[in-house]
C-alpha cells in the first residue's frame, strides 16, 4: 500500500454495500438499488478525496438484500470492525464508484465443452457493465494458463480474444487464478478484482489452494467466482463449488453457483454492478500487531429497524504492513 492513497467517495447514487444499526437514513433515498449508477455523472459532482497513510488497513465491504441486489445509503456508524477480537475505530469511510482493474479467468478445458458457448456469451455482458475508465485482461485455463489479452480499456478486445478460444485439455485452474493475481501487479487502478468462470474441476495445477489464498490476500484483490455446476463428471468437478466458494469468501467477494446456464448472463451483470459499488472501511491495526503477520478481521453490520435481512461480504484477514 502506498504512502498516500486517494480514495474517491461517491457522493451520488452510491449503490453499495453494508447494513447498519442506525436510523440515520432519512433523506438518503431507498437503501436497495434496482439499477446501476449513471456513468455520465460528472467527476466533480461524484468524487471527494480522502488521504490515508500506509499504516491504514482498508476493508472493501459488499452487502446485498435477499434477492442479491446491492444496498446503499449507509453511514460509518453502521459498521463495526474487529481485528482479532478487538473492535477498532473506523477512521476512514467511503462509498465509491471508482475505476477498477478486472481480470477474467476463463476455464477453457475439456470439462467446459457443454457450457462453453453460454459462458463465453455471458462474459461479454460483464464487459458491457464496466465503465470507459476501467481496464481488463483475459486469462484462459486448460492444460496451461495463458494470458490471451493484456490490460486494455477497449473492453471489446477482451471479448474478441475469447472468440478464438475453444474447450480442450485438462484444468490448471489454481495456476490460472495465480497467474491472474500476479498480473494484477500491473494494474493501473487501486481497486482490483478477478472474475473466475469454471466448473471448478481442478486437476492439473502446480500451486496449492493454500498458496493461492495467500497470494490473493497479499494482492488485495477480490476474487468473484462463478461455478457452472451442471452434470459433474468427476470428483474434481464435484468439489468445484466448495473450492470456488472458499476462495471468494476469503477475499471478500461474492461466490455464485449456477446450475442453469440461462442464469449466467444475469450473474455477470450483477458482478459488473457490484464492482462499482462498494463501501471501504479504514482502520489502524492494534499497536502490538507484528509487521508482516496475518491478522483475522471481521466486519459486523447492524440492520436498520424495519429493513429485511442482509448478506455481508468482506475479506477474512490481511497482512500487517511492514514498518
Amino acid at each position: 500500500m502506498k504512502n498516500a492513497i486517494i480514495f474517491f467517495l461517491s457522493l451520488l447514487t452510491p449503490l453499495c454495500v453494508g447494513m447498519a444499526a442506525s436510523n440515520d437514513t432519512e433523506g438518503r433515498g431507498p437503501l436497495i438499488d434496482h439499477v446501476r449508477p449513471n456513468k455520465a455523472i460528472k467527476t466533480a459532482e461524484r468524487e471527494a478525496f480522502i488521504r490515508v497513510d500506509a499504516d491504514l488497513t482498508l476493508v472493501p465491504v459488499i452487502v446485498t438484500d435477499e434477492h442479491g441486489r446491492n444496498v446503499r445509503g449507509l453511514a460509518k456508524q453502521n459498521f463495526r470492525v474487529f481485528d482479532g477480537t478487538e473492535q477498532r475505530p473506523i477512521v476512514a469511510f467511503s462509498r465509491e464508484d471508482a475505476p477498477v482493474s478486472v481480470g477474467l479467468i476463463f476455464d477453457s478445458s475439456r470439462s467446459m465443452r457443454d457450457k462453453f458457448k453460454a459462458a463465453r456469451d455471458a462474459a461479454n455482458r460483464l464487459f458491457r457493465q464496466l465503465n470507459p475508465e476501467d481496464e481488463a485482461f483475459l486469462v484462459t485455463v486448460a492444460d496451461r494458463s495463458v494470458l490471451r489479452q493484456d490490460f486494455t480499456s477497449n473492453l471489446g478486445e477482451v471479448g474478441d480474444a475469447l472468440t478464438f478460444v475453444g474447450p480442450d485439455g485438462t484444468t490448471s485452474l489454481l495456476d490460472g487464478i495465480y497467474l491472474g493475481l500476479e498480473h494484477m501487479k500491473k494494474a493501473h487502478n487501486p481497486r482490483k478484482a478477478l472474475v473466475v468462470v469454471s466448473d471448478g474441476g481442478e486437476n492439473n495445477s502446480r500451486f496449492t489452494f493454500q498458496e493461492l489464498l495467500e497470494k490473493a490476500v497479499e494482492s488485495d484483490t477480490l476474487v468473484y467466482t462463478i461455478c457452472l455446476f451442471q452434470n459433474p463428471q468427476s470428483l474434481e468437478e464435484m468439489d468445484g463449488p466448495n473450492l470456488l466458494q472458499n476462495l471468494a469468501a476469503k477475499t471478500g467477494a461474492m461466490p455464485f453457483l449456477s446450475k442453469n446456464l440461462n442464469d449466467f448472463g444475469g450473474i455477470m451483470e450483477t458482478i459488473g454492478v457490484t464492482l462499482h459499488n462498494q463501501y471501504v472501511l479504514g482502520y489502524y491495526p492494534p499497536d502490538n500487531a507484528p509487521s508482516g503477520k496475518y491478522r483475522k478481521i471481521r466486519v459486523q453490520l447492524m440492520v436498520p429497524p424495519g429493513m429485511p435481512p442482509m448478506q455481508i461480504y468482506s475479506r477474512a484477514g490481511y497482512y500487517v504492513p511492514q514498518k
